[in-house]
């Protein structure tokens, strides 16, 4: 009897890693009707927060809805359009129909971000006469102007993908403060973060951080109560090499989200990093909680001071001591180890070259973007992820699709059905 339970508990444990992996940026590759929608959830990380989502629905534009949409856009915007096409619940074609004449109210991934004023980021699903469905913001008066299409993909209960005659928006959705226009330091300072903010003046690194803004940059800003913890080494004593490798070394030369930091794992290259694997970070998830690992301490990454793509402002609860400084004597550089999974660094900024070796000062105790006044560029058509080829027809898309959905999901899938393996085998045993 025993046995068989433990069977089910196997069972169950694989069915729900399976169900629980997807990736929607695989499950457009191949249909060029929505190619620019697709460049654009990856573009602006979108499609991470997607895929850590285990109950979605994705509302898709095609490429002359999308680029209506992104005309006249920051990348800031069309990320928040985006968001608020993707709906925190599983609507297939029947549930969308078994509406009725009423309406239906559901939260939208842009509701979560804290930008959402009142239930502005809800969306009002209401079946039309005619058999028609639409959907409206949440907003007093808005109307009707999206529609629903037809099915692209679904996986019930999952993941679904409906295809949406026009975007949804409102009043005050698009307009985000943009890395462009704002002083680095003033948003800083505003964040809490004052003190990191006059550091990074004093030592010049301001200006290294400027220069990487345009092209890829995630900043890990360190709150004022960060500096004030009793066991932080004195930062005074350090020499300015040291001090400015240290600024460096809370910054990636990449866009780097926490969504898409919740799905990376293994070591990940700052400004600071050398070829030799020095200076790099550990970032580590449990839930919603992302943690980046110096190898001298660990940090929490609290909260986004600005999402604006290719650049993300990040506070993190406690400053970043790197090993190389603070961990005492330097020991041989190990072999690197797997390079975290999200996107690829970009080129270091002009005139920052990589940190020197410096000497170790004492051990620690243990214990931006795009301007909305113009159209930001599509992701270049020759890249292989973002430029998937011609669509096939529709019966043979769906069979097409099953199997490209499947190989998507497959190691994703794999990995979880392991894992939960070897948690019911070490029940067993």
């Amino acid at each position: 009897m025993a046995a068989s339970h433990h069977l089910i508990l196997l069972v169950l444990c694989l069915t729900a890693a399976a169900a629980s992996a997807h990736n929607i940026t695989a499950i457009l590759d191949g249909r060029s009707e929505y190619t620019l929608y697709n460049s654009y959830l990856s573009e602006t990380k979108v499609c991470d927060e997607i895929n850590s989502r285990s109950s979605v629905t994705v509302l898709v534009l095609t490429n002359g809805a999308m680029s209506s949409l992104v005309a006249n856009l920051s990348l800031a915007d069309i990320k928040n359009a985006l968001r608020l096409l993707t709906l925190l619940d599983y609507f297939d074609e029947k549930k969308l129909h078994s509406i009725g004449s009423s309406s239906q109210l559901t939260t939208s991934l842009y509701q979560t971000t804290g930008q959402a004023a009142g239930d502005m980021g809800h969306v009002n699903i209401t079946d039309l006469r005619g058999g028609k469905v639409a959907f409206a913001s949440a907003a007093p008066g808005a109307k009707f102007q999206s529609t629903y299409t037809k099915r692209v993909a679904d996986f019930p209960s999952n993941l679904s993908v409906l295809e949406v005659s026009d975007p949804i928006t409102f009043p005050g959705l698009f307009g985000a403060p943009s890395a462009s226009s704002a002083n680095l330091t003033d948003l800083l300072e505003k964040a809490g973060c004052k003190q990191f903010a006059r550091l990074i003046v004093s030592s010049g690194v301001v200006k290294t951080y400027q220069a990487a803004m345009d092209k890829a940059l995630t900043l890990f800003a360190p709150n004022d109560d960060a500096f004030k913890a009793k066991d932080l080494p004195d930062l005074s004593k350090l020499t300015s090499a040291d001090l400015v490798a240290l600024l460096q070394y809370h910054a990636l030369p990449q866009y780097a989200p926490k969504a898409s930091l919740k799905v990376a794992s293994g070591r990940i290259p700052t400004l600071a990093s050398t070829g030799a694997g020095k200076y790099d970070l550990t970032v580590s998830s449990s839930g919603d909680e992302v943690s980046l690992d110096t190898g001298v301490d660990k940090s929490r990454v609290a909260s986004t001071v600005l999402d604006d793509p290719p650049m993300v402002i990040l506070t993190v609860d406690s400053v970043l001591l790197p090993h190389v400084i603070f961990g005492g004597a330097p020991s041989p550089a190990p072999a690197p180890g797997p390079a975290a999974d999200v996107p690829a660094s970009a080129p270091a900024p002009e005139g920052s070259a990589p940190a020197p070796a410096p000497k170790a000062a004492g051990k620690k105790k243990k214990k931006k973007a795009k301007s909305p006044s113009h159209s930001p560029p599509a992701p270049p058509a020759d890249s292989p992820d973002l430029a998937p080829a011609d669509a096939p027809a529709d019966d043979a898309a769906d069979k097409v699709e099953s199997k490209k959905n499947g190989a998507a999901a497959a190691a994703v899938s794999f990995a979880a059905s392991v894992a939960s393996v070897a948690l019911v085998v070490a029940f067993l045993l």
